[in-house]
């Protein structure tokens, strides 16, 4: 008999001055049971530097379950976000986060959680993001770090950054479909009611006005769900704006104000989240895989796989094959 894979462990860092909207995002990914619905069972800790409780604003408590002690079993650890963004993280965390690093476990942030990364020294010489409205206090307070304004979330050598809010939402659905496959972090999204997809890459604050009716809106809505039930057919901007009665610049104008990339960006993320499934739960040719979703050729396919996802198809067959084992 297989030995049962072990829980996905994660630990979520809680301090004085972390924002209850990121605990309850990081507990909904991670702290629901879905393994009636094929989601992988979860192992989240609330991990602080002492079990004491811990106030929150809007008259909230947290009540640790892990010591830092626990830290060097997780697999994940996440910061949340920061009511104050500058008062120092208590050293013990700070520390605790650079044995975290340097043994070699991925560090994710939400919003202004970067700051507590950039305390802790761990995004000096990196790239990272926080929230639009942040930006500039992170960069005035911390100059060694490349700060990104115009980014959903942001990886740099095995640490993560995320801007403001739902953005925080996309990059925890993203660090699931890493580890676990685009299907499972379709499942969790579902549950939450939530986009299951949106790319690090796309914009986090629209300086475009969004369309002004609902007939754009319920027309865009309706040419974003037919191109994906038509992935497999050789779909252009044009013709997808012929289904609205657009021009094709007004199309392109509308689309990206709505959804913060291009109707080529988006299509291209489609057919790679649609490819992503395949590859996890089929064993149909590599050819078959790209004629489904619209690539036309594998090698087309490994092209986009390959800057979007920085793995090839293959690779990323059997990275899952590995762990169905």
């Amino acid at each position: 008999m297989a030995t049962p894979t072990p829980p996905h462990r994660v630990a979520l860092l809680a301090f004085p001055g972390i924002r209850p909207f990121d605990l309850s995002v990081i507990t909904e990914v991670w702290g629901t049971d879905r393994t009636d619905r094929g989601v992988p069972a979860f192992d989240l800790r609330r991990v602080a530097a002492t079990p004491q409780p811990i106030p929150l604003r809007g008259g909230l408590t947290l009540t640790p379950d892990r010591t830092l002690a626990w830290l060097p079993r997780a697999d994940l650890v996440l910061v949340p976000g920061l009511d104050d963004h500058v008062t120092p993280a208590p050293a013990p965390v700070l520390e605790a986060l650079r044995r975290a690093h340097a043994r070699g476990t991925p560090i994710a942030s939400l919003c202004g959680g970067a700051f507590t990364l950039a305390q802790a020294g761990l995004l000096d010489g990196r790239r990272a993001t926080t929230h639009w409205n942040l930006v500039e206090l992170l960069r005035t307070h911390h100059p060694d770090i490349t700060v990104e304004p115009d980014a959903l979330f942001i990886e740099d050598r095995g640490i993560w950054t995320a801007a403001g809010t739902a953005a925080g939402i996309d990059l925890c659905l993203h660090l699931v479909r890493t580890s676990h496959g685009a299907e499972v972090a379709a499942t969790i999204a579902r549950s939450m009611v939530t986009a299951p997809f949106r790319t690090g890459t796309q914009a986090q604050f629209i300086e475009h006005p969004t369309p002004r009716t609902d007939r754009s809106a319920d027309a865009l809505a309706s040419v974003r769900a037919y191109a994906i039930r038509h992935l497999d057919e050789p779909l252009t901007v044009g013709q997808l704006a012929a289904r609205t009665g657009m021009s094709v610049r007004t199309f392109a104008r509308h689309f990206t104000a709505a959804n913060g990339v291009t109707p080529l960006h988006w299509l291209l993320d489609q057919r790679v989240a649609a490819a992503q499934k395949l590859l996890e739960h089929t064993d149909l040719p590599m050819p078959e895989v790209a004629r489904r979703t619209g690539f036309g050729s594998e090698i087309t396919m490994r092209q986009h796989f390959g800057n979007r996802l920085d793995t090839s198809p293959r690779a990323y067959r059997a990275s899952f094959a590995a762990r169905r084992g």
